[in-house]
């Protein structure tokens, strides 16, 4: 299903409606008390008609699913674009309340949910153009409620399970990383440090060897050169005489 759709400050857009004969279905986002609905949450909007979102007090966003994966962006599971107003913050003293509006383009049952949080679960969605059947509002609903999921376009469902846990995830992740690193330094200087041991130990057994090796040449010679020197001691001796 595709859509024009636009984001537009509820002042803005209620001006340039004015001007129009476009017939716009008024939709609120969340309620002043916090509590979290679509009002009116079942509407019929025939083709060329529009449907506005106005957002009330936390972060709310109109999200569209299919109707057997509720609660998950309905572009996961199909070659369809869909709804997303993005997440509209605002406070309940707001005097410029966000906006979010588009132009319906045929009859198709349109399944919209809050991506935030598990409004989705809570029951926080709507569906515009539901067709007679089995396929209500309700079992969407009650559908919602065993998803353990609640997702915004561009988010992965495997991400997001892992939400709940994400803190513990992320600080797993930095203390691999973490440990990557400082494994990855006191290997690299661990294996230089060796190396250097390695050298230094060479070293000195090489030149214990040598001195070794040096003793037991001198010891070898002494007796030798004593003689040579008894013997020059001599051979002085004569000549002088």
């Amino acid at each position: 299903m595709q859509f024009s759709t636009f984001v537009l400050s509820a002042l803005s857009i209620a001006g340039a409606l004015a001007q129009s004969s476009v017939k716009v279905h008024v939709v609120r986002v969340g309620g002043n008390n916090g509590s979290l609905t679509f009002s009116p949450n079942d509407i019929q909007v025939p083709v060329g008609e529009m449907v506005q979102f106005q957002f009330g007090p936390q972060n709310h966003t109109v999200t569209q699913s299919s109707f057997a994966q509720p609660c998950a962006p309905i572009a996961s599971n199909s070659n369809v674009t869909g709804v997303f107003s993005g997440f509209m913050f605002t406070t309940a003293n707001s005097t410029n309340a966000p906006t979010y509006t588009f132009m319906v383009n045929n009859t198709t049952p349109m399944w919209l949910y809050c991506s935030q949080a598990k409004h989705c679960q809570a029951g926080m969605s709507m569906v515009i153009n539901v067709a007679p059947g089995n396929k209500t509002l309700a079992a969407y609903q009650a559908l919602a409620k065993s998803v353990t999921t609640n997702l915004a376009p561009g988010e992965a469902a495997g991400a997001a399970a892992s939400t709940p846990t994400s803190s513990s995830g992320t600080s797993s992740s930095g203390s691999s990383s973490g440990s990557s690193g400082s494994s990855g330094s006191s290997g690299s200087s661990g294996s230089d440090g060796s190396a250097d041991t390695t050298g230094s130990s060479a070293a000195s057994a090489s030149s214990a060897a040598a001195t070794k090796a040096a003793a037991s040449l001198a010891t070898s010679i002494a007796p030798s050169s004593s003689l040579c020197l008894a013997f020059l001691v001599a051979l002085g001796m004569v000549l002088l005489a």
